[in-house]
């Protein structure tokens, strides 16, 4: 029998961080007491739970089982004790979310002000990454992705406006080396590359087009391959070549003139981000409420 249930709440927390450290520092304790506790728990259920190195943390088969069993468990408490705040004037707990770095900006974020404002006692951790993360495995309350990228089983909440795409150039650039008029004319041209790190394929530009409405594929070739949309704009503020991004990444660029968006008549719009999560999540107050809001 287990002495103290505080004991199986650090395990789960350990389990999801992969890091004595990590989980020391949101339990509030050191590193050398959560270890302790840890492997007092191993010696109460006579089980290893984790494989221990140096530098990182995981759980054994044995450990993976009990975490898959418990972690709802005490997910469905968390979730009752949070209902009860419908009692109080405000919500409080923590929602963790993933997204692409642009997903947080592009219309959201002012929404997020506007929720932690509200919701003084709530916290929130935002993760991005360009990645594809499973928010089920990586323990994310939801996640926010384009509409096309939101898996059919995951219930989706749309968020903001369609993304609107922009082929884009300094006038340097393209004083140097001509203006493309065609898709066709950009295999002459030197293209920004963005290696994706889900398939590590070069991302493929897509453009509408303007007579059919059908989609271009264009998978652009250049001397720079980047790995982010940052270090994309950089290159192309430095003249290195054309860059295919999110329109409102280059705004401030586009109104003053440093940069000139090309192709304009071919331009693609994405549908726009969602909120995504699991049917377990629908029915917390904390979860509800943030979706009221970015709605």
């Amino acid at each position: 029998m287990i002495d103290n249930m505080n004991e199986l709440r650090s395990f789960i927390i350990v389990a999801q961080t992969g890091s004595f450290t990590k989980a020391a520092a949101r339990l509030g304790v050191s590193t050398s007491a959560l270890s302790h506790s840890m492997r007092k728990l191993e010696e109460q259920l006579k089980i290893k739970l984790f494989n221990r190195t140096t530098r990182s943390v995981a759980t054994t088969e044995a450990g993976e089982q009990l975490f898959k069993r418990l972690y709802p468990l005490f997910e469905s408490i968390e979730d009752n004790v949070n209902a009860l705040s419908t009692f109080r004037d405000t919500l409080n707990g923590t929602l963790r979310i993933n997204g692409a770095d642009h997903s947080f900006m592009y219309g959201i974020w002012d929404k997020l002000l506007v929720f932690m404002e509200k919701y003084p006692e709530v916290k929130l951790e935002l993760m991005s990454d360009m990645k594809f993360t499973d928010i089920v495995a990586g323990r994310f309350d939801a996640g926010i992705r384009l509409g096309r990228e939101v898996d059919q089983d995951m219930i989706a909440v749309r968020i903001s406006d369609d993304m609107q795409m922009a082929l884009m150039a300094t006038p340097q650039y393209l004083e140097k080396n001509g203006t493309p008029q065609t898709i066709s004319d950009l295999v002459k041209h030197k293209c920004l590359c963005v290696r994706m790190p889900t398939s590590e394929g070069i991302f493929v530009w897509e453009f509408r087009s303007p007579e059919t409405k059908e989609v271009i594929k264009f998978t652009p070739s250049g001397r720079l391959v980047v790995n982010n949309n940052f270090l994309a704009k950089k290159a192309c503020l430095s003249h290195l070549g054309l860059a295919l991004m999110p329109k409102d990444r280059m705004a401030k660029e586009l109104e003053s003139g440093g940069v000139i968006e090309v192709l304009k008549d071919h331009a693609i719009s994405y549908e726009g981000y969602h909120l995504y999560y699991p049917n377990r999540r629908q029915n917390s107050p904390l979860f509800k409420a943030l979706v009221e809001c970015l709605k």
